[in-house]
């Protein structure tokens, strides 16, 4: 819902109704994750994606059904053996997609939510999406960190319990989701079916060293969603004309920069973090402070094979153990053959992205099997 948020809010302050299809679960190739939306607007335009283009067409009629009936549908998409002349996704795969009516009337919680993702607070929306009883489909609540549900009732406390808890936990990953229940939320029961988007603040991708392949590295990191700082200890490279696409640039030691982040709870499982200026002195008690962070997503060190064996000795000296080091990725990036940076920025960003969804590194055409893990 994320990438359609603005217009949707527009067409709901304005007091219109949209019809919003969101991809609640997937199976096999499909080619858009859990949470992706696409809305049909009050004049007839489509927005956003579920499917890249395969199902757009059936989602945006039905989506039409669904703002005149007023009844929530949960439609599964993909080709079967029974029906291959069907509506379904070009790559095999298949997916459900959870199509509502939205408007101020029967998502008045719509507004809070959108300012809490513009200020950058977490916030879950649990929307039950298949229940026995239809009266109980499209009932929602939000769960903030440490705060009460708000919202109408799923039906019982013991549903909204059962839903907090584990929002709550979706919620500090930053991921969505489709979780089962029992029909009154029993934890080893069927029947009810209920999706959580988990709105967190974006994932930090923090750059130490202001070099100019720490600024290719900021502009792909910027482009993949993350947060970005750039941190140096020289206030003559880090400056905020150097790193335009930053969100941050920052002055200080690295590594005291990186345990003051920590110990304030802004480093967790999702961040990233990209040690680029392969000069001793800061990145040896950099690395020391960041491998013993046992919460972040990736750690990576720039530098040639002799830089890497020189700092591998190094950080065993300061008492780094080999189970820690086995955590850095040096040489940083993926072989691709970079000699730019630019290039070398791909490089990073394509073993981030295969080491958080389990890819291989591999050319896809060389291998068999499924394409997304």
């Amino acid at each position: 819902m994320r990438e359609v948020l603005p217009e949707l809010l527009a067409w709901w302050e304005s007091g219109e109704t949209v019809g919003v299809g969101t991809v609640v679960a997937t199976f096999q190739s499909a080619p858009r994750p859990p949470g992706a939306s696409m809305l049909v607007g009050p004049d007839e335009s489509a927005v956003g994606s579920v499917s890249g283009g395969c199902v757009e067409g059936a989602v945006y009629e039905l989506g039409q059904s669904v703002v005149e009936s007023g009844e929530p549908v949960l439609q599964r998409y993909g080709i079967s053996d029974d029906d291959a002349f069907a509506v379904g996704l070009t790559c095999g795969g298949i997916l459900d997609v959870f199509v509502e009516k939205v408007s101020k009337d029967t998502f008045p919680e719509l507004g809070e939510i959108a300012a809490d993702i513009e200020a950058g607070r977490p916030v879950a929306l649990a929307t039950v999406i298949e229940h026995p009883d239809p009266a109980v489909l499209g009932r929602r609540i939000v769960v903030r960190p440490d705060e009460p549900t708000a919202g109408p009732s799923l039906g019982s406390a013991r549903m909204d319990d059962a839903v907090h808890d584990d929002a709550i936990g979706l919620l500090g990953h930053g991921t969505n989701a489709t979780l089962t229940y029992g029909p009154d939320g029993e934890r080893r029961g069927e029947g009810m079916r209920v999706f959580v988007w988990a709105f967190a603040p974006k994932p930090r991708m923090l750059v130490f060293g202001a070099i100019d392949f720490a600024a290719a590295v900021a502009r792909v990191g910027a482009f993949l969603g993350y947060h970005v700082t750039v941190c140096d200890a020289r206030p003559v490279f880090a400056t905020r004309s150097r790193f335009p696409e930053a969100d941050e640039v920052v002055v200080d030691w690295p590594h005291r920069y990186l345990q003051t982040e920590r110990d304030a709870g802004r480093v967790d499982q999702r961040t990233v973090i990209a040690v680029l200026t392969h000069d001793p002195k800061f990145d040896v008690p950099l690395l020391e402070v960041a491998l013993r962070l046992p919460e972040v997503a990736y750690v990576g060190a720039m530098g040639s094979r002799r830089t890497h064996e020189d700092r591998l000795e190094r950080l065993r000296e300061v008492g780094v153990t080999e189970k820690e080091i086995d955590r850095l990725s040096s040489p940083i990036g993926l072989d691709l053959g970079a000699r730019t940076p630019e290039e070398t920025a791909i490089s990073i960003a394509a073993e981030i992205v295969a080491l958080q969804w389990g890819g291989s590194g591999d050319r896809l055409g060389s291998k068999d099997g499924r394409i997304h893990h």
